[in-house]
């Protein structure tokens, strides 16, 4: 790894020539906060430096032109990397995109709006930006007559109807629009796959005790890259349910999620933080998804007991529930390098390599699942998300265990 960051630094300078000369793709990168450890650095930083994918390391697929910063941090990276690469950071998201030009000038754009002084909401919800920031770059494409590939990390919006446009505004637009979560491509260990039109009978994710919108945003995200794959494909989501404390177990007892997908899952832990049975968790939480086609499926926060990503999944074909971890790379966030490479993909080709509906019906089901919390534990009816769409013929994770 230390020959090629070598090689690639030694390459810096000549960087803007290839870029003069036709060869590479230019980006905008947007973010909220830009410091160590930020999901700036894990996005942002990878195009800059590359990335590697178990043993395998990726130059650095596009020239970072420009960047805005929202919120400059005490211990703020962000402005320095423009130094050392020699891109400018500019105050407004229509100059980055620009890049004083008037028009939009760049092949791509990266917007990052997670971590930052924000405010959150009576319900759970952190009120990131990421509409506004969007906005403004679809100002920029109507104003300059065309567009370009876009991605925004983890859900589209704490709110469904600002999600709702900005998935309609790359329609009206026709430009390439991809979202998500890390967790739903990271490694799997073991690596876990569901065919699709899969016979599956249900599916339940478990994550710790993040519970707010952020954190389970990553768990129904999960959760809701295997649930597609089931047959018939993906059909929208009728109902949502947000169960604390007792109901979540009470909701197991009634059949509206499955607790032996959740043992399943918990066996296929690598770091249980402890011997404790589930239901001695203090504030347990159960995101109970129903779909249009009658199928179900559950996200499931254990704070105190989990402290990974968990999937399990039981298809009618097979005998017993089959379970995996989402492994999380700590030593080097690399469960983003994946990410990174779809990106990549889209920008490079116009092709996802999911349907960016997968991340506009979680953020819809947990729109409204923070909503049925806040109403104490109310079963949401969710009209609003008669999403179809089809998984991709191969899934898309990354390769290997991860590391």
């Amino acid at each position: 790894m230390t020959m090629k960051r070598r090689e690639f630094l030694a390459t810096v300078a000549a960087a803007p020539a290839l870029a003069a000369a036709g060869g590479r793709k230019k980006i905008a990168c947007l973010s909220s906060t830009y410091h160590v450890r930020s999901h700036s650095d894990n996005f942002i930083t990878r195009f800059l430096e590359g990335y590697w994918i178990m043993d395998k390391y990726h130059e650095p697929p596009f020239d970072v032109s420009s960047l805005y910063i929202d919120q400059i941090h005490p211990g703020d990276i962000g402005v320095k990397l423009s130094q050392a690469y020699g891109f400018p950071v500019h105050k407004t998201i229509g100059e980055a995109l620009t890049l004083g030009t008037g028009k939009l000038a760049v092949d791509g754009v990266i917007l990052v709006c997670e971590h930052g002084k924000y405010p959150e909401n009576e319900k759970g919800q952190h009120l990131y930006p990421r509409f506004e920031f969007y906005e403004q770059v679809v100002k920029v494409f109507k104003d300059s007559g065309r567009s370009c590939p876009v991605f925004v990390d983890k859900h589209l919006s704490y709110d469904w109807k600002k999600a709702k446009q900005m998935y309609d505004w790359s329609h009206e637009l026709k430009y390439p629009l991809m979202a998500g979560s890390s967790v739903s491509v990271t490694f799997r260990r073991p690596a876990l796959d569901v065919p699709r039109n899969a016979d599956l009978e249900s599916v339940v994710s478990v994550g710790g005790g993040w519970i707010g919108d952020g954190g389970l945003f990553h768990i129904l995200e999960a959760m809701q890259a295997l649930a597609e794959r089931r047959k018939g494909g993906e059909t929208g989501v009728k109902s949502v349910q947000l169960l604390k404390g007792d109901e979540v177990w009470k909701g197991a007892q009634a059949g509206l999620w499955r607790r032996d997908l959740l043992d399943a899952a918990l066996k296929a832990s690598l770091k249980l933080d402890s011997a404790i049975p589930p239901e001695k968790v203090k504030t347990p939480v159960a995101c109970v998804v129903e779909y249009r086609d009658g199928f179900r499926a559950a996200a499931v926060a254990l704070g105190g007991l989990v402290s990974e990503y968990l999937v399990a999944v039981k298809q009618k074909s097979k005998p017993a529930p089959e379970a995996a971890v989402c492994y999380i790379p700590i030593e080097n966030s690399n469960n983003f390098s994946m990410l990174v490479h779809g990106i990549t993909q889209m920008i490079s080709t116009g092709k996802r390599p999911y349907a960016v509906e997968r991340t506009l019906l979680t953020t819809g089901a947990l729109s409204f699942l923070m909503e049925s919390g806040y109403q104490k534990g109310k079963r949401v009816e969710t009209p609003e998300l008669k999403i179809a769409y089809k998984a991709p013929e191969k899934s898309f994770f990354a390769p290997g265990e991860g590391s």
